[in-house]
């Protein structure tokens, strides 16, 4: 790149460089989820709007699962193809890419406002309990209307750090996200639109972030959006879908996750006591989980954001055959995404009351409790949570996008539920079945170690 020497300087200078804009943009991108919850706690609503907000929660997680499946799809073959000095190819990567998320954006848009109370209802909403559905229902509508713009935006932004602006980037979601803060607490609290209220300012930082991103495709600097390079490739559109699958993969996780744990919760949660006598129901546990995942986003956002710093480097030194510098990227990301990991731990683990009281006060004894054990079991892995996240995208940047997907799928998928259900099942609580997060965390851990360093080997083979 113009600016960048990715074959010759040094690791944790270019580490630097492209990273930290990138986390700040990947951190900032989970403040719009976070950022609602915490007034929405302080609000009216309390915790059947955080209950709502996290049935909705799931929906949003898709649509940003499929920006990211062609987004990064699109910035990981730009980058092995610049490294391998195919300029048509880059070119076509960032084009088709570009049409695929206006596409993608007009459907799920589409199926978001029909398919409404179907939505909901997979996702843990329940009719009966009415306040919180209702909270549930207007706000997926308003986000459904900002759909096109948050998932061209957020698409945008893997090709935008790829073209050597990782500043430009960050601009991009932050201007989104700022706007989401200031509106938040006018929409909510001033005009007294609660719940609606945190939707709407949360559209219009998407529209915000949309723009800017658009704004610099009339102007980038490596590759260019003309009517060669966005005409449909089959070969372009597969290895897009190739390439980016683990990112799919890593959020419909997510959604996996909760959909799973809310439905859970729905059926143990009024048989399962609290400490007090009192059996904690449906609306705290919902609640308290939505905030543990969205506390767990702020986490992995950081040490996604990192990790996907390194795929420029990675992906151009695969490309001209240095495998020493692929290596030496790998082991630094890796230890920098550890101590992480580390640090998130010991707050979880020594000031769980203070973190759930960020998101609202006044909360009954039995959230509270539910709270303490949310964030000290099921994020108590969250160390290896932390390398399995890196060691998937590393993966990604690597090429191997069906082994960056199978480790994607071992944490949250093959092993976390069965264990939930399994483990729910036969305890009949909601507080035991939190301890499959660690279950699936040591399985996948060894899962990802196995598959990094084969795939490693394998691509060293191949460059001697």
């Amino acid at each position: 790149m113009e600016n960048f020497d990715l074959e010759k300087e040094k690791i944790s200078k270019l580490i630097k460089k492209f990273a930290i804009p990138c986390v700040i943009s990947m951190v900032v991108a989970a403040l719009y989820n976070i950022v609602d919850q915490i007034f929405i706690g302080w609000s009216d609503a309390g915790a059947f709007g955080n209950a709502a907000t996290n049935i909705v929660y799931p929906f949003t997680v898709i649509s940003l699962a499929f920006a990211l499946l062609i987004g990064d799809g699109a910035a990981a073959l730009f980058n092995l193809s610049l490294g391998a000095k195919d300029k048509e190819k880059a070119n076509k990567s960032i084009g088709n890419g570009l049409i695929f998320l206006f596409l993608i954006s007009i459907i799920l848009t589409i199926v978001g406002l029909v398919f409404n109370k179907q939505i909901l209802a997979l996702f843990g909403g329940n009719p009966n309990e009415a306040e919180c559905y209702q909270y549930a229902k207007d706000y997926l509508k308003i986000i459904c209307y900002g759909l096109p713009f948050y998932i061209i935006g957020q698409g945008l932004n893997a090709s935008i750090r790829s073209d050597g602006s990782p500043k430009y980037a960050m601009f991009a979601t932050i201007i989104g996200a700022v706007s989401n803060i200031i509106l938040d607490p006018i929409f909510i609290f001033v005009f007294k639109m609660s719940v609606k209220g945190a939707a709407i300012a949360t559209v219009i930082g998407q529209i915000l972030t949309f723009i800017a991103s658009i704004i610099y495709l009339i102007k980038p600097k490596l590759f260019k959006i003309n009517k060669e390079s966005i005409k449909p490739n089959k070969d372009v559109c597969k290895k897009i879908i190739s390439l980016g699958l683990a990112s799919l993969i890593t959020q419909l996780a997510i959604v996996i996750i909760i959909a799973v744990a809310n439905n859970l919760v729905g059926k143990y949660g009024y048989v399962t006591i609290a400490s007090t006598g009192v059996a904690y129901g449906v609306v705290t546990p919902l609640a308290v989980i939505g905030i543990c995942m969205k506390v767990f986003g702020i986490v992995v956002s950081i040490v996604i954001g990192i990790s996907l710093g390194g795929m420029p480097i990675i992906g151009y030194n695969i490309g001209a055959g240095n495998i020493s510098r692929v290596k030496e990227t790998i082991k630094y990301i890796l230890i920098i995404n550890f101590i992480i990991g580390f640090v998130a731990f010991i707050l979880f683990e020594l000031f769980p009351t203070v973190i759930i009281n960020i998101f609202g006060n006044g909360n009954s004894v039995e959230y509270l409790e539910y709270a303490r054990y949310c964030l000290n079991i099921f994020l108590g892995g969250i160390v290896l949570t932390c390398l399995i996240k890196s060691m998937s995208i590393l993966l990604q940047s690597m090429g191997a996008g069906l082994k960056s997907t199978l480790l994607a799928l071992a944490r949250d998928v093959i092993f976390f539920v069965p264990a939930i259900i399994i483990i729910a099942t036969l305890t009949n609580s909601v507080v035991a079945m939190l301890w499959s997060a660690v279950v699936a965390d040591v399985l996948a851990f060894i899962t990802g170690t196995v598959l990094l360093i084969s795939e490693l080997k394998r691509i060293e083979n191949s460059i001697n």
